[in-house]
């Protein structure tokens, strides 16, 4: 079992790394560039023992024997060193040069990865963001490209320069003495038995790393977006206590390591050592006995070093790879997850529409079949206003998620102008869909911006029109920067109601033919109440409108009212007919107006 599960991983392995080379295929000149100057630097590195032998026993040792004069001697050692000057010089520009290539080719790989990932996420079902915490998401994006970089930078072509340079030192080191090549090489098995036993941990040891760096960053998302929570219910000691122990664990992870790493190492030293003690016992022997020349000796002993030193690298790329698969595996398990279905649709065009929206006997669940709504059916006629009313948790807010998109239902249909909006596509859908939500997203930069949303056809103009529409403009003229207002993050500077006001004229600009509006004025004092009523009077004419709102007095002059009671219609009508129906609505009523009387 063991033995499948392990051939199943590397399986595995290989398939996250031919998709990662996928992404390195654009740039494989680039590569192949970096490729060829490592080979030049890898001979570059590789003939300067050699040309030190021949200095030790062609010139040294020939003027000491007295076959070469002190002239010729010095002479020839002068061309040597000359040339052997000119090897560094060749080996340092073209080791920079190919740095420098494999590390820009290796940040254009993970931009283009960044790119995809968010491009990927942008169209993932709310659903998914439902499951996830969004500080998992954001490593995705932050993190585990960051760590792939190394695959690119230095495992993928260092691998490689490793890899020629042992079998370059191994061809030399054999056509030179067979002899002391064996002796050097009696110490493999042990190189050997430390990478397997050094390969195995570290793919366990990397795999808990990035779980637990996915949790810290899922943690500070988490709390620093509920800062205001923590410090007003005096919570910071108890989340203080909650992340010290994520982040021990992450220690904790990260020192087992430092522990792997830590006896790896040294034991390689030791294994370098013996092997270099080996090579000047037999070799001092050979020399002593006249068999072997003493350059030739001093060759192996640098060429023994050298060898080892890929071996290292070996273990450190290795080390970079299993980090890279983890992260690698995690982005491309985002990446596999499904996007919205039904983004494009069947229609070519979805642009002039009247704004008729039906539900027919629509089922939906968002776990399993713990049905929010069901056996849903209604009808809005175009320019018609509907609103639904209701207790918390009685399914209003998932018809207009199913409305939208966000969500499909398990059973029946969702019409627009009579045709199904999974024919119609969510794109065409939602450009003829305006969405004024209960909280209101805004994004860091100019006010203006955060009305257009990025769309950059409209005009400031059209953006002053909408804002006077809606009964925003006043209160915008008075910001510092006007409309050039800086906003921050989730626009914290403005009030509840002003936030409210920019979203209802970011709907307008965009000229929607059905308005959704999801209990929109809730959160707002009457001041602002009223501006918002005065601003919905302009921002409903001529578009069919859905509603969703607590105060029923803020829907009393719609033209459909639909009571949701636990998933199913219970009542449908006018506020006048559902009052003299002395239904749910009119108890709902009555509990609402007895509230406010008794406040009063």
């Amino acid at each position: 079992m063991e033995k499948d599960r392990k051939t199943l991983r590397q399986v595995y392995d290989r398939r996250i790394l031919k998709r990662m080379l996928l992404f390195a295929k654009p740039y494989w000149y680039l590569f192949a560039l970096a490729l060829i100057l490592i080979f030049a630097v890898t001979g570059a590195s590789l003939a300067r023992p050699y040309l030190t032998k021949i200095g030790i026993d062609k010139y040294i040792a020939g003027n000491l024997k007295g076959t070469l004069s002190s002239q010729e001697a010095s002479r020839g050692i002068w061309y040597l060193g000359a040339f052997f000057l000119g090897l560094i010089i060749v080996e340092f520009a073209f080791g920079y040069l190919q740095r420098y290539i494999l590390e820009l080719t290796g940040k254009k790989v993970i931009m283009d990865i960044r790119q995809k990932v968010f491009e990927h996420i942008q169209h993932l079902p709310l659903s998914y963001f439902d499951k996830q915490a969004a500080g998992r998401v954001v490593t995705r994006i932050t993190n585990d490209p960051e760590t792939i970089n190394e695959m690119f930078s230095s495992v993928l072509v260092g691998f490689i320069k490793s890899i020629v340079e042992m079998i370059a030192i191994i061809v030399v080191m054999f056509k030179l003495s067979y002899r002391l090549t064996l002796v050097s090489f009696t110490v493999l098995p042990l190189i050997i038995l430390a990478a397997v036993l050094f390969r195995k941990k570290a793919r366990e040891m990397w795999e808990r790393i990035r779980a637990k760096l996915s949790q810290i960053n899922a943690f500070l998302a988490e709390h620093i977006a509920g800062m205001k929570i923590i410090q007003i219910f005096n919570m910071q000691g108890k989340k203080y206590e909650e992340f010290d122990h994520i982040n021990s664990e992450f220690y904790d992870a990260h020192r087992r390591r430092v522990i792997i790493f830590g006896i790896f190492r040294p034991f390689m030293d030791v294994v370098q050592s013996l092997a270099m003690a080996l090579l000047l016992w037999y070799g001092g022997r050979n020399i002593l006995s006249g068999f072997l020349e003493f350059g030739t000796l001093y060759m192996f002993v640098d060429y023994i070093g050298r060898f080892y030193h890929p071996i290292m690298e070996l273990t450190e790329q290795f080390n970079a790879l299993q980090s890279s698969l983890v992260s690698a595996e995690r982005v491309f398990n985002l990446l596999d997850e499904e996007q919205e279905p039904n983004i494009e649709g069947k229609l070519q065009k979805f642009d002039e529409i009247d704004g008729e929206i039906e539900f027919k006997n629509v089922w939906f669940a968002y776990i399993d079949e713990n049905w929010v709504l069901k056996d849903i059916s209604f009808k809005i006629k175009p320019g018609e206003s509907a609103a639904f009313v209701g207790a918390t948790g009685a399914g209003k807010t998932s018809i207009i998620n199913l409305l939208c998109g966000f969500y499909e239902p398990q059973r029946g249909q969702i019409l627009v102008d009579g045709i199904d909006i999974r024919d119609i596509g969510k794109e065409k859908l939602r450009k003829n869909i305006g969405l004024v939500l209960q909280d209101v997203s805004l994004f860091s930069g100019e006010l203006a911006t955060n009305i257009r949303l990025f769309e950059p056809g409209i005009s400031m103009k059209e953006v002053k029109e909408a804002a006077k529409h809606v009964n925003a403009h006043d209160f915008i003229k008075k910001l510092y920067g006007g409309y050039a207002h800086e906003v921050s993050e989730g626009g914290s500077t403005l009030s509840v109601g002003q936030r409210q006001l920019i979203s209802f004229a970011r709907a307008l600009i965009r000229d929607p033919k059905i308005l959704v509006m999801d209990e929109a004025t809730s959160h707002v004092d009457t001041e602002t109440e009223t501006l918002i009523q005065d601003a919905l009077i302009n921002l409903m004419k001529g578009r069919t409108t859905i509603a969703i709102a607590h105060r029923l007095s803020t829907i009393q002059n719609v033209d459909k009212i639909i009571v949701i009671h636990r998933g199913r219609i219970r009542e449908m009508g006018d506020h006048q007919k559902l009052l003299n129906n002395r239904g749910l609505y009119y108890n709902l009523y009555r509990l609402q107006y007895d509230q406010e009387y008794k406040v009063v």
